[in-house]
C-alpha cells in the first residue's frame, strides 16, 4: 500500500465535531480536562458555550453527559479509551447504557500506538468492555475519511456509541470522493481466495500491506475492514467463511474480548473455519515508541505478512 499523508484520527475526531457544530445545534462535547489530546479544543474555539470541560472526573463527565441526553439533546463525552471506558464502566453501563441515551463516547489514545505514555494508559481491553453493554455500539475508524464518516454517523444513530481514536498519525487510503459509511457494514478493500484478513482500526493499513507482500508470492488476500466490531457484520464473516475457510483477525486490542473474540463466536455458532487472531496476548504492554511498540506486537504489514504465512503453512 503506497505511504501518502498520514493524520491521526483523534484529530480527524476534533475537525469533524467543529463541521458538525455548524450544521446541527442540538449537541454538547464534554472533556475531562484533555480538550488539546482528544482535540475537542477545535470544537470548544468554534462553540465555546456547548463545550463543557469536566476536569479530570471522567465517571462525572459521563454523568453530565447522561443528564444532557435525556433532555432530549445529544452529548460526546472525550477522554483517553483507560478513562473513558475504564474509569467511567460502571457510569456507562448504568447512567447511559441502561436507559439507551443518546451519548456519543470518543475516546482517544487506545491501545499500544499510545506509546510512551505506558502500560497504564494502553488500554487494550475498551473494546472487551463497551461489547458487554447491551444496545452499545462499538467502533473504530482505520484512517482520517472513515473517522469523519463514522463521528458523523454516531451523530445521527439513536442509542450510545463507543468509538476509539489513534493518537499516532496513520496513512490515510480511502477516498472521501467515493467512500460510503455504514455501521455495521464492513467494507471489503481487497478480494482473495486463499485467506480473508479481518481488522479494524489502525492494522487495517498494516493487512493491506500484507496483502501485497502475499500477492507477490501468488497468494491472494481478502482484506476486510471490520470499523464496527458491535454489531459485527456477521455476513461479512460467514462469507469469508464459506468461501475461504482460513480466517486471521488483526487489532490493536487483546486478542480476548475484542474483534477476534467476535469473529470466533460467530464461526463458532455459526460456520467453522480455521482462526488465527492477531493482537495483544493477556498481558500489560511497556512504554516505547509507538511504532517500535507495533513492530513488537506483529501489528505492522511484516508482522500481519509473517502471521499469515505460518497461519497458511
Amino acid at each position: 500500500m503506497s505511504q501518502g499523508k498520514k493524520i491521526a484520527t483523534r484529530e480527524s475526531y476534533g475537525r469533524t465535531l467543529a463541521e458538525l457544530g455548524k450544521e446541527h445545534e442540538d449537541f454538547l462535547v464534554l472533556d475531562a480536562d484533555l480538550a488539546g489530546s482528544t482535540k475537542t479544543a477545535v470544537f470548544r474555539k468554534a462553540f465555546p458555550e456547548r463545550h463543557i470541560n469536566c476536569g479530570i472526573a471522567e465517571q462525572n463527565m459521563i454523568g453530565v453527559a447522561a443528564g444532557i441526553a435525556a433532555t432530549g439533546r445529544v452529548a460526546f463525552a472525550s477522554s483517553f479509551a483507560m478513562f473513558a471506558a475504564g474509569r467511567a464502566y460502571e457510569q456507562i453501563r448504568n447512567s447511559v447504557g441502561y436507559p439507551q441515551l443518546n451519548v456519543k463516547i470518543a475516546a482517544t489514545h487506545g491501545g499500544i500506538s499510545v506509546g510512551e505514555d505506558g502500560a497504564t494508559h494502553q488500554c487494550n481491553e475498551d473494546f472487551a468492555l463497551m461489547r458487554t453493554i447491551p444496545g452499545m455500539v462499538v467502533m473504530v475508524p482505520s484512517d482520517d475519511v472513515e473517522a469523519e464518516a463514522m463521528v458523523r454517523a454516531a451523530y445521527a444513530h439513536k442509542g450510545p456509541v463507543y468509538m476509539r481514536f489513534s493518537r499516532l498519525a496513520t496513512p490515510v487510503f480511502n477516498n472521501p470522493e467515493t467512500y460510503r459509511f455504514e455501521i455495521g457494514k464492513a467494507i471489503t478493500m481487497r478480494e482473495g481466495k486463499d485467506v480473508a484478513i479481518i481488522a479494524a482500526g489502525l492494522p487495517v493499513a498494516s493487512a493491506m500491506e500484507a496483502a501485497e507482500k502475499l500477492a507477490a508470492e501468488g497468494i491472494e488476500a481478502r482484506v476486510i475492514d471490520m470499523h464496527t466490531i458491535k454489531p459485527l457484520n456477521e455476513e461479512a464473516v460467514l462469507r469469508a467463511a464459506k468461501e475461504i475457510g482460513k480466517i486471521v483477525t488483526v487489532e490493536e486490542h487483546s486478542v480476548i474480548g475484542g474483534l477476534g473474540s467476535a469473529v470466533a463466536e460467530v464461526l463458532a455458532e455459526q460456520c467453522p473455519a480455521k482462526l488465527k487472531r492477531v493482537g495483544v496476548y493477556d498481558r500489560y504492554t511497556e512504554s516505547g515508541p509507538a511504532e517500535a511498540l507495533i513492530h513488537h506486537y506483529g501489528l505492522d504489514g511484516e508482522g500481519v505478512y509473517s502471521a499469515v504465512k505460518a497461519f497458511l503453512a
